[in-house]
Order: C-alpha cells, then structure tokens, then sequence
C-alpha cells in the first residue's frame, strides 16, 4: 500500500507542474490581462518568505533547516519549495490589482506566513503534541488580501477561455474536470469532498430558489465555469488542510457549499473563498476543542488512578533511629514468624 505522504508529495509535484503549465497558457494563449511581473513577484515572494520562515523554525527547535537536507535536488530545496510555489502562482493567477504588485506580495506572503502562525493539534493528538496548520494557504492568502485592499478583485472567469473559439471554451473546461477527477481519485483521495461541495452547492441553489425566487439556472451556472472548476478540484480539496474519513470530507464540502449559500443570499462577494476561510477556521476551532477534551481526560485518568504501593526498602535506606530499632527487633526475635533471638541461636550452634 502506497505511503500517505508519498502520495501526498507525488500530488505537490504534479500540481506544481499543472499550475505553472496553467500560467503559462494563461498569459500566452488564454487571455490572462494580469502582468507577466504579478506571478514572479509572487513566486520571489513565496519562495524568500518559506526559507525565512523555516530557518526562524529550525533555529527555534534546535534542528537543520529542512531546504538544506538534500541540496538542490528533487528532494532537497525542490521538494521544499513546492508548497510556496503553488501559492505564489496561485495568487497571483485568481487576484487582479491591476498595475499594483504590493498586494500580490502581500498575498503569498500572508498565505506562506498562515502555515507556519495559525496551526491547530493534529486529528488524533492532545494539545502541545504536535500541530499541523489548518488553512488553505493560497485561499487565506486571496482572503485577506480581498478584505485589506478595497481596489484588489478577482480575475475575471472570462480571462480563462478569451482568446479561445467556441470548441476551445468548451476542451478546457472538460480538460480540467477529467485532470481534476483523476488527480483527486488517485492522489489526494478527496472525490468525497469535491462531491460533497457538489451536491451542497446544488442543494444551496435549489433552497435559494425556494426561499428567494432565484431562478436556479442561474444560480447553477458559476458552478459549470472554470474559475469555480479550479476552485472544486483544486482549492477546496488540498489535502492538507481537510478531513480524511470520507464522511467528513462529505460534511466539509456541504458544509463550504452551506456558507457560500448565506453569504450570496447576504449579497457578499468573492463567496467561495470566503466560505472556505470560514469552514476551514471552525475546523481548526473543533481541533483545538478535541484536543483539549482528550488531553482534560487524560489527566483525569492520571487522577483517579490508584497510587502504587512503595516497595520494601534496604536497611541501609532507612534513617539511623528506624535501622537501630530494626536491629533490636532481630536480636530480640520475630513473635510473628517465631524465629528464636539471634544470641540464643549463637549460644546452640557454640554448644554443638
């Protein structure tokens, strides 16, 4: 059976491909109108902003760096840097600002500093026991960049298929839905989560629809355009900052799909992104919350457990009055083993 972590680093490496293959298609035959300097900026930024990071991380904990475990290789600085990169083009591929570059900074910057800030206990471990982070970071990262510069958008779905004829705008979509099913199916084991998303975001339209008068064409249509496919296949299901069991990847994308629905009933904007922000942090929350639950149990268990009873110790151990008072109680005998004094037992072996 194939190692989790294998799989999950044979997933970091296809996807950095894929999505630096995207941005290259994107500026040259797509339509892409963000600058060529946006996803350089944004790489630079990553990249300097993971080894700063990781080198403030090993010299706190006493260790190497891990970018200097391999050297420059396929699992050395390569390896290491895989994460930071999908955040940089990431970001710098979904965000539009324009001519400004600063927020393009400050998005791969926040999204690689929230891995290594906002960390919760990992499923399955007590509170100071190990901790892994807890949020998307490319999609924290476009959050928080969305909420702090009121000029910065999102890059337009139409960016995706401009440059494209009728055939074109329909093989992309159906290019990224048969990567993104095989991706998930073979390597991050997510289908249930992007199904859950899915259905949720069915569910969401049809209960707008009935609750609203939403006509629900239209409120299923953002989910048959690219930019909400990349976001299924994609973003909500990174596999490591999302449930395992089935189920719970079932409950997690219904569950982003259910807040995507309140939020566009409320007339927010850039919904999917900020749906996922907020699900991810209630997962984060109920991680802190089992963690402290299982460590309050643990120490009640200490608590009630009975005391052991201390063993015999040597007469060498004992204080001068307890081994003076145990001599005489040799000499003297034992009346409850009926062993004779030692004297009296001297004197017959001196008569014998």
């Amino acid at each position: 059976m194939t190692d989790a972590k294998d799989l999950r680093l044979a997933a970091l490496r296809r996807f950095a491909v894929a999505i630096t293959v995207l941005n290259l298609l994107g500026h040259t035959v797509l339509g892409f109108e963000q600058s060529w300097a946006a996803p350089l900026v944004a790489l630079g930024a990553a990249y300097a902003a993971e080894i700063a990071l990781e080198i403030v991380a090993a010299w706190q904990q006493g260790r190497r760096p891990r970018f200097l475990a391999g050297g420059f290789t396929a699992g050395g600085m390569v390896d290491f840097l895989l994460s930071a990169h999908i955040s940089g083009m990431a970001v710098s591929m979904l965000l539009y600002s324009g001519e400004r570059l600063a927020p393009i900074v400050f998005a791969a910057v926040v999204a690689i500093g929230s891995k290594h800030v906002l960390r919760a206990p990992a499923p399955g471990a007590p509170a100071g026991a190990g901790s892994r982070h807890f949020l998307n970071p490319s999609n924290f990262g476009i959050t928080v960049t969305l909420l702090a510069f009121s000029y910065v958008g999102i890059a337009q779905p139409y960016m995706f298929t401009e440059k494209l004829n009728a055939t074109g705008a329909w093989i992309l979509p159906a290019v990224l839905v048969c990567a993104g099913t095989f991706f998930n199916a073979r390597f991050t084991r997510k289908l249930p989560l992007a199904a859950g998303w899915v259905g949720g975001f069915v569910l969401q339209a049809m209960v707008r629809w009935w609750a609203f008068g939403n006509l629900p064409r239209a409120s299923l249509m953002p989910l048959t355009g690219v930019a909400l496919l990349l976001f299924t296949f994609y973003m909500v299901t990174d596999p490591a900052t999302t449930p395992v069991a089935p189920r719970h990847q079932v409950a997690f994308g219904a569950a982003v799909a259910g807040v995507y629905g309140t939020l566009l009933a409320s007339h927010v904007v850039f919904t999917p992104f900020f749906a996922l922000t907020v699900v991810a942090m209630g997962r984060g929350a109920l991680l802190w919350l089992w963690a402290w639950r299982r460590q309050a149990a643990a120490r009640l268990a200490v608590a009630a457990a009975p005391e052991p009873v201390p063993a015999a110790q040597p007469v060498a151990a004992l204080a001068p009055a307890a081994q003076r008072s145990l001599r005489l109680v040799e000499a003297a005998g034992s009346p409850l083993t009926g062993e004779e004094p030692q004297a009296t037992r001297a004197a017959g072996r001196k008569r014998r």
